[in-house]
C-alpha cells in the first residue's frame, strides 16, 4: 500500500513555461548571490558564529516556494530541508508502492548530490549516511525519509533514519552504534544547531569531521527569512555589483519584505490587509498570520525583531476534479544551481497543508 496515497492529488496543475523559466532564473540567481563575496561580506556579520563557518559544500534538496500571481511567480520562501520530493515524484509519475517503481530520475539527482557533497567536503567513497530529524517516526514525511534511506542502501551505502539523540558526536566525528558516519542528511529544523541535542553534531561540523548537508552556512545565506529583506530592497542590492538584469529579477519576484522593527507600526496596521506577518525563526507556514485576519491585540503582541512583514501574494486557484476550488503553490527542488524537479501543492485554508480532501502534491503540466 502506498503510504502517500491520501496526500497525492488526482488534479493536474498547469504551470506556464515562462513562469517556470522565471522560477529557475531566480533559483540560479540566488545560488550565485550566495557565492558572491560582496553579499557574504554584507550577510555574514548578521549571522550566529556557527553560520559564519563555511564547510566548503552546499545543501542537498534545496526548496524554493512560489505563488503564481497574475504578473508571474513570486517567491514565498527558501527551504534548506525541503521535504516532499518523493511525494512530488510519485504524484507526477505514479507508483505501485515499491521504492523501485520509476525512481531512476530521482535516484540520479538525489544520489549524485550526496556523492558531490562528500567530495566537496574533501572526502570520497560514501559509505554511511544518517538521515536525521527530531523524533522522525512522528514526522509527517517519515516514510519518505525511509525511502531515501532504502535508495541509498540499494547503492551499497549504509543509511539509517534516526533522531540526533541516537548519534554519538563530538569534534572527533559522528558515529551510530559504533560505526562512523560520513554524511548527515539534515531534515531537522534546528537550523543553527542551537539545541543541546545538536551540540555534539555542531562540534563535529565545525571540526569538519562530518559532512552535514544542508548546514547552517547555506541556511544563513539563503533560507533565513530575513534575507528577503535585502533581496527586495533596491538600495542594498545596488551596492553588491549585480547586473541590472539580476536586480530587476530579484525586485520583480521577491515580495517586499521588512522587519517589523524597521517599519512604522501605525501605517503597517492600516495596510495590514495587504500584508503577511511571518516569524523569522519558524519554518514553513508555521506561525504565519494574514493581515486581514489579525486582531489589534495579536498585532501588538508581535515581536518586532522577530517578525517579517511581507507584501501579501495570494496563491493561484485551481478547480479540482471534484469541482472544489483549491489554492496552489509551487516548489522547485534544486541542488546547487541544478533543477531536480518542480512540485505543486493543492490545499484549502490559510496556508499550505496536507489535510484537504483531494489536495496534496499534484502532477504538474507545463503549458
Amino acid at each position: 500500500m502506498n503510504p502517500y496515497r491520501q496526500v497525492i492529488s488526482p488534479t493536474t496543475v498547469e504551470l506556464p513555461l515562462p513562469a517556470l523559466r522565471e522560477m529557475v532564473r531566480l533559483m540560479r540567481a540566488l545560488y550565485a548571490l550566495g557565492k558572491l563575496p560582496a553579499y557574504r561580506q554584507e550577510i555574514l556579520p548578521q549571522l550566529p558564529s556557527v553560520a559564519r563557518f563555511d564547510p566548503g559544500h552546499d545543501g542537498v534538496m534545496m526548496g524554493y516556494d512560489f505563488h503564481l500571481s497574475e504578473h508571474g511567480p513570486r517567491l514565498i520562501e527558501v527551504n534548506t530541508n525541503a521535504g516532499g520530493g518523493l511525494l512530488a515524484y510519485q504524484a507526477q509519475f505514479g507508483s505501485k508502492g515499491g521504492v523501485n517503481d520509476e525512481l531512476d530520475r530521482l535516484q540520479r539527482g538525489f544520489l549524485a548530490s550526496f556523492s558531490e557533497e562528500l567530495s566537496r567536503h574533501g572526502r570520497h567513497g560514501l559509505q554511511r549516511v544518517a538521515i536525521i530529524d527530531e523524533a522522525p517516526q512522528e514526522q509527517f514525511l517519515y516514510h519518505e525519509m525511509l525511502t531515501y534511506a532504502e535508495l541509498l542502501r540499494q547503492q551499497g551505502i549504509d543509511a539509517q533514519v534516526v533522531d540526533p539523540a541516537e548519534l554519538q558526536a563530538d569534534e572527533t566525528g559522528v558515529t551510530l552504534q559504533g560505526q562512523p558516519i560520513d554524511l548527515i542528511y539534515n531534515r531537522h529544523c534546528d537550523f543553527y544547531l542551537d539545541s543541546e541535542v545538536m551540540a555534539g553534531l555542531r562540534a563535529a561540523y565545525l571540526a569538519r569531521t562530518v559532512c552535514l548537508t544542508p548546514n547552517p552556512f547555506v541556511y544563513g545565506l539563503l533560507a533565513d527569512k530575513r534575507r528577503m529583506i535585502l533581496w527586495s530592497d533596491p538600495a542594498p542590492l545596488a551596492e553588491l555589483g549585480l547586473s541590472d538584469r539580476t536586480v530587476e529579477l530579484l525586485l520583480r519576484t521577491v515580495p517586499q519584505s521588512r522587519l517589523l522593527a524597521d517599519v512604522d507600526l501605525q501605517q503597517t496596521w492600516q495596510q495590514r490587509k495587504q500584508l503577511a506577518f511571518k516569524p523569522v525563526t519558524r519554518f514553513g507556514s508555521r506561525g504565519v498570520l494574514l493581515g486581514r485576519k489579525i486582531s489589534r491585540k495579536r498585532f501588538d503582541e508581535l515581536a518586532p525583531d522577530e517578525t517579517l512583514v511581507q507584501q501579501l501574494v495570494p496563491p493561484s486557484e485551481v478547480t479540482a476534479e471534484d469541482g472544489e476550488v483549491m489554492k496552489a503553490d509551487f516548489r522547485l527542488f534544486a541542488y546547487r544551481n541544478r533543477l531536480l524537479g518542480v512540485a505543486a501543492r493543492l490545499y484549502q485554508g490559510q496556508v499550505t497543508n496536507m489535510r484537504t480532501p483531494g489536495g496534496g502534491y499534484a502532477p504538474v503540466r507545463i503549458v
